[in-house]
């Protein structure tokens, strides 16, 4: 299975890595920007990587493989600072985060992310997880279902969609990603089922958010990272969608010096960030080519004052 990291060498290059510093790559997947790191780390430095998928962390052993100085960690990003804290690491030189959807999850056609493979409804990057996509589409009321399709995704068609859906789980549970899409193109007029992307792409990227919480632990995550870091230490996010990108900001601009109220003390117990990119870096044309997934990425860099 090919893995592709998205902004691997811009990344690399802001997140300015002290040979003998101390890194955390927050997203692990196929380990390429956590290889990158490695390569350029000494024997005194370290690199904790996170992730909550099997799958991804066994790929990724064989690509670290002939580094020694790396802990992979089972966890759930949101809970960096426990997780460090129980391994003895109170202070960090670097954090990366790349926010793309796995390549392992959504390439496995059992995992049921794709709308065009028919699979159990599940979803979940965390299989240890008890609330997966089948849960939520057969349980969750009628409004609850609509307001997560509309404000995960802006789908518009989201409460004739979860009007439909309501109706056909009467009749019977709704189990396979192929019964959610046929109900899905059934509840968007006709007119509007051949506009640009597939008709269940928005729905199915809701329910992903949901099952995984994805904002809640981003923002939770982001959080802890500040108060991890060293000063002059980096933050580096890579992220592909509008909601992600308004939870990075809203965090990073907490923490902005020039955001501080006047005539209050410079620090006030939390580290304060500065931006190192003013504007969001984008991958290049060639690159976009190369890696169709990179088209709507962008990258932020703070870095502790």
């Amino acid at each position: 299975m090919e893995h592709i990291p998205v902004l691997l060498n811009e990344a690399i290059e802001y997140l300015n890595i002290k040979p003998n510093g101390i890194y955390v790559d927050m997203t692990l997947g196929g380990g390429g920007h956590s290889s990158k790191i490695l390569s350029i780390l000494n024997s005194t430095g370290h690199l904790y990587s996170f992730d909550v998928d099997d799958e991804s962390i066994s790929f990724a052993k064989e690509k670290l493989d002939k580094y020694s100085n790396y802990t992979i960690v089972k966890s759930n990003f949101s809970n960096i600072k426990e997780e460090l804290y129980n391994l003895g690491i109170e202070k960090v030189d670097g954090i990366l985060y790349d926010l793309g959807v796995s390549s392992f999850d959504f390439d496995d056609k059992e995992r049921g992310f794709s709308y065009n493979s028919d699979a159990r409804l599940d979803m979940r990057m965390d299989k240890t997880l008890k609330r997966d996509a089948y849960y939520i589409v057969n349980n969750y009321p009628e409004q609850k279902l609509a307001n997560i399709i509309y404000q995960y995704s802006d789908e518009k068609f989201s409460r004739q969609i979860a009007k439909r859906i309501i109706e056909e789980r009467k009749q019977k549970p709704i189990e396979t990603t192929f019964e959610l899409v046929d109900i899905i193109k059934r509840s968007i007029p006709e007119k509007f089922l051949h506009s640009k992307g597939h008709p269940a792409k928005k729905t199915f990227q809701a329910l992903r958010i949901e099952v995984n919480d994805e904002l809640n632990n981003l923002e939770k995550s982001l959080e802890s990272a500040v108060s991890l870091l060293n000063k002059g230490a980096r933050i580096v996010v890579i992220d592909f969608e509008p909601l992600e990108d308004k939870i990075v900001q809203k965090v990073f601009k907490k923490y902005y010096r020039e955001e501080n109220i006047k005539g209050l003390p410079v620090s006030l117990g939390e580290p304060l960030l500065k931006r190192i990119t003013k504007k969001p870096i984008i991958p290049s044309d060639e690159e976009i080519e190369r890696n169709n997934r990179s088209h709507s990425a962008k990258m932020r860099v703070v870095e502790k004052n």
